[in-house]
């Protein structure tokens, strides 16, 4: 699908007819399903596990939050059944070939969850903080180093910013998560972000590195002086940083990402069973985030292994009105829009053993 999500991407609202409201879960399921991947999915998956197990109790969905890096890598060496990335394959790598070669078919990669990362910092006697997304690169790129800067300055007026150094805490695995971050300041900081986006955080760039989600969590609450970044169902009780959006500040919402991802578009180069989001990180629409994360699911469309309908069903649940819905009450995400999701149900559907 080539054209804007705007008309679908505002219908995030629970509907109840149509392929999206049926879980398909039949309670009679029976087997065990490992995947891994995605650490900001943590708190949804554990949702959709516990729901999917409740509804099927003689089956059994084991996840590993090891980073989707990791998960990629375990689900194209068969370690995994299904991965969960916090980014898509990446075309113009070897991911898709290898996918292909693991699957003995076509791989098939949908989204299935989409929240906003939160800048997170840890300054004392700082509780709000403006930044716009040139003065968060440079924070990162180690080019601001203070606190005080007049950069931030300039966005915090009558805020006491403290003449103390600024920490930057960057991702040390492989992650969707490091891969979206970058890419927002790549395409949204108007050049003062000098890297490509990637998994993988610039060796060139100082920091404190921190493994996982629940490892960056920790580092910015234990050191002073700290920023860094993490999906937002992580953070209670930090404090986070609101990013310039056209003329205003926006704090990290399910809201806001669901507004990005209205403004945004659907990849038309991939395939058939290849539904993947291009988020538009420039846009300036009112009360939009678009430093968000849109997650994929990621299996086989074609496979003889034992838990393939297990895996068929319990994508079918993640997709449903009702898996959705439990995502955004355990982990504070947007549901995803509901022709984005008939369409993903649609190449789910389709997976066969």
């Amino acid at each position: 699908m080539a054209g804007g999500l705007a008309a679908l991407a505002l219908a995030t609202t629970l509907t109840a007819c149509g392929a999206g409201n049926e879980s398909g879960s039949s309670g009679g399921l029976s087997g065990t399903l490992n995947g891994a991947g995605s650490s900001a999915q943590t708190a949804a998956m554990d949702a959709w596990r516990k729901d999917f197990q409740t509804d099927n109790p003689s089956a059994t969905i084991n996840y590993d939050p090891s980073g989707s890096g990791a998960g990629v890598e375990a689900f194209l060496q068969k370690a995994v059944v299904f991965a969960g990335s916090d980014s898509a394959l990446d075309p113009d790598s070897d991911e898709v070939d290898k996918a292909k070669q693991r699957c003995g078919s076509d791989p098939i990669e949908v989204p299935n969850y989409i929240s906003p990362i939160a800048v997170v910092f840890n300054v004392e006697g700082v509780e709000e903080l403006n930044l716009d997304s040139p003065t968060l690169a440079k924070i990162f790129e180690g080019q601001i180093t203070k606190w005080n800067d007049p950069a931030i300055a300039a966005t915090n007026p009558g805020v006491a910013l403290p003449d103390g150094p600024v920490r930057p805490v960057h991702r040390s695995d492989e992650s969707g998560t490091t891969k979206n971050f970058t890419d927002y300041l790549e395409k949204a900081s108007e050049g003062a972000w000098t890297n490509e986006a990637d998994k993988v955080w610039p060796a060139t760039l100082k920091g404190e590195a921190a493994a996982q989600t629940s490892g960056m969590v920790a580092t910015v609450k234990q050191t002073a002086g700290s920023i860094g970044y993490a999906d937002l169902s992580a953070t209670q009780g930090m404090t986070t940083v609101k990013i310039k959006v056209g003329a205003e500040f926006v704090a990290p919402s399910a809201d806001g990402a669901a507004k990005a991802l209205a403004a945004s578009k659907t990849d038309d180069s991939r395939g058939e069973t290849d539904l993947v989001v291009d988020l538009d990180r420039a846009t300036s629409a009112a009360g939009a985030y678009p430093l968000a994360l849109v997650s994929y699911l990621i299996g086989c469309q074609s496979s003889d292994d034992e838990q393939a309908e297990v895996a068929k069903e319990f994508f079918t649940y993640v997709l449903s009105d009702e898996g959705q819905e439990s995502a955004a009450k355990s982990a504070g995400s947007a549901p995803l829009p509901t022709e984005l999701r008939e369409q993903a149900a649609r190449i789910v559907a389709g997976m066969s053993s």
